[in-house]
């Protein structure tokens, strides 16, 4: 393929089992025929298992893991080999960090990521790479624009969630500086413009999923009472706390139902403390982490697939869930929220059916709706299905990042 690139690929952890979105992308590139040098601010916490996730992880080098020797070298190598940039990067750095906050943490820590982005300079001048792609605005971005503007080879960034809505600190400067932007929703990219980003500069690429992985069923599971599912990180923006205030409305209208709650996170004991407030034992259970392999099997088994999302008390929610996705290509019916660039994937009434976020009446009312017609499942499963493969199939999107570094490198 012509206009192949070596591209290093930096995020917070690679190959991690919360960001599958991140190593389908680095593998669905080095398909396409790039080469791709893998970076990650920290080891995973929670491992993505598999050979070529194996491998991936083998030759993944992990910054924050470096000894501060070698960071110290590579910062005196640069000085030495660019003076005038290194300086110049270094000026802006410390203007960032007065920006944001000298002696607070975000500050400081500008400050520390200036001295890691020498090693990713110096990795970038060495494994001859012609583009540097982030993953998330936030901590990866600040070490990938000074290690840019080190090394003078051009970076972008793909921003999510998170780093935007709540941990977004020079985002403005971070897209003027960046060759280009890429977010995962039309919400995100006029979020971004509001924030004084240039339009012109940012593009929306969706993460996308492998239709392969989750193949719709072909037939439908026959529980005697529905089964209902949620997966995620049990915390706040995930608005679990409000299904299971939904499901305590829907026993009370003696509605049957079973609901599986997939995940941990710090939440579980407020929220099996809900469960149990609300005698909903029967009928909730928490089924603990599931591995991503495991998730295929598991939405084979559902119903109904419901996630309650909403803004946390920081102003974090989630951009759009890929697991919203895959369970839309598995065929399972799906509820969510308006909030955030759910509705640009889930088009309520005929995708799928949203609520308003923290409302859990609302959100009881869908599900009952939901359970009670079966022509509007069954339009949903076809519906869902076409819209994920026609927006976000992974090698769709993947091709769209692809022509951007090729379009870039011209």
């Amino acid at each position: 393929m012509k206009n192949q690139q070596k591209i290093a690929y930096l995020a917070p952890e690679i190959p991690a089992l919360s960001a599958t979105f991140v190593y389908n992308e680095i593998l669905g590139l080095e398909k396409s025929g790039h080469r791709v040098v893998p970076l990650s601010v920290h080891l995973p916490h929670s491992p993505a298992e598999g050979d070529a996730l194996e491998d991936l992880g083998s030759r993944t080098e992990y910054l924050y893991r470096t000894p501060k020797s070698k960071m110290l070298g590579d910062n005196l190598y640069l000085l030495a080999r660019r003076p005038v940039r290194y300086l110049r990067v270094l000026a802006s750095a410390i203007g960032d960090a007065g920006r944001v906050g000298l002696f607070n943490r975000v500050g400081l820590g500008l400050l520390y990521r200036f001295a890691v982005a020498a090693r990713v300079g110096r990795i970038l001048l060495d494994e001859n790479c012609t583009h540097l792609h982030v993953h998330f605005a936030h901590i990866p971005t600040d070490i990938a624009m000074y290690a840019a503007g080190m090394s003078a080879i051009p970076f972008s960034f793909t921003a999510h969630a998170n780093d935007i809505f709540e941990r977004g600190w020079l985002l403005e400067q971070k897209v003027r500086r960046a060759k280009f932007a890429v977010t995962i929703s039309e919400h995100n990219r006029q979020f971004l413009i509001k924030k004084g980003c240039p339009e012109d500069k940012i593009h929306v690429v969706r993460c996308g999923v492998d239709p392969g992985a989750f193949a719709a069923r072909f037939a439908c599971p026959s529980h005697p009472i529905p089964k209902m599912g949620t997966l995620g990180r049990l915390v706040e923006k995930k608005g679990i706390d409000d299904l299971i205030r939904a499901c305590q409305m829907l026993k009370d209208r003696k509605i049957a139902f079973d609901l599986e709650i997939a995940g941990d996170g710090p939440m579980q004991s407020e929220l099996q403390a809900l469960v149990s407030d609300g005698d909903l034992a029967e009928q909730v259970h928490f089924k603990g982490p599931l591995a991503h392999e495991q998730v295929p099997e598991w939405l084979q088994g559902l119903d109904m697939f419901v996630l309650a999302c909403k803004k946390d008390r920081h102003g974090d929610m989630d951009g759009i869930p890929v697991v919203l996705m895959e369970a839309m290509l598995a065929g399972v019916p799906v509820i969510s929220c308006r909030i955030s660039g759910i509705p640009e994937l889930i088009e309520d009434g005929q995708s799928g059916l949203l609520a308003e976020p923290e409302n859990p009446a609302e959100l009881a009312g869908a599900i009952a709706r939901l359970l009670s017609d079966d022509h509007l499942q069954n339009d949903f499963r076809t519906n869902a299905k076409a819209k994920v493969q026609a927006e976000f199939e992974l090698s769709k999107n993947v091709a769209v990042l692809d022509k951007l570094f090729r379009e870039e490198k011209r």
